[in-house]
């Protein structure tokens, strides 16, 4: 259940994230509502992977696939711009992350 917190943790975070650049600032009510639950949420189920995840990994994870991930829904949803070197620095962080998983004995595996 670690990873599906986690993973419920990074939707959240980005689901926050994306609205809180709709919220104008916090000038606009619906989507300053919906960055402040997705952000709590986020929070909650973050704080359940630390019971079994180290920190540094659960953070390493949570901020560098929402960052992806948050990129992403950018450039899908808001017309961001991704050059070459965005699309370099996101694969050294989609590299990282697995790397994390993979090969480091800090993960808990």
């Amino acid at each position: 259940m670690t990873y599906v917190f986690l993973l419920i943790a990074i939707i959240a975070e980005v689901i926050g994230t994306t609205f809180l650049k709709l919220s104008d600032g916090f000038t606009k009510l619906g989507p300053t509502l919906v960055t402040v639950v997705g952000y709590g949420v986020s929070f909650y189920f973050l704080s359940l992977t630390l019971r079994t995840l180290p920190t540094g990994i659960a953070y390493a994870i949570w901020s560098g696939v929402g960052v992806v991930l948050i990129a992403g829904a950018a450039w899908a949803f808001m017309g961001q711009k991704l050059d070459i070197a965005a699309l370099c620095g996101i694969a050294m962080i989609i590299g990282g992350v697995i790397v994390i998983n993979l090969f480091s004995n800090a993960a808990g595996h």
